[in-house]
């Protein structure tokens, strides 16, 4: 993956209630963050990306997309190969 960079030792800005079990960061400068992480919720793993804002030195949550199971997983992936090819290269 280019121009990934795994910064899994740096602590994501979650609530606390989540367990974060491995992420990625793709993207971070001094006002944006976006990250994948794989997360225990309540005692359930999910997939999920997330992008922070940062306000006043604080990170805040701005959007986050969550995965639950591989199926829900491979009907995403079959819709975004399907729109992939329209992008500009």
């Amino acid at each position: 993956m280019s121009g990934v960079k795994d910064v899994s030792e740096e602590k994501l800005p979650v609530s606390e209630k989540l367990k974060v079990l491995d992420s990625v960061t793709l993207y971070k400068t001094g006002k944006w963050w976006s990250a994948i992480a794989l997360i225990d919720s309540f005692g359930r793993k999910e997939i999920a990306m997330y992008v922070w804002l940062n306000k006043g030195g604080k990170w805040r949550r701005n959007q986050k997309f969550k995965i639950h199971n591989k199926a829900e997983w491979i009907q995403i992936r079959e819709v975004i190969e399907k729109f992939i090819s329209k992008l500009a290269s």
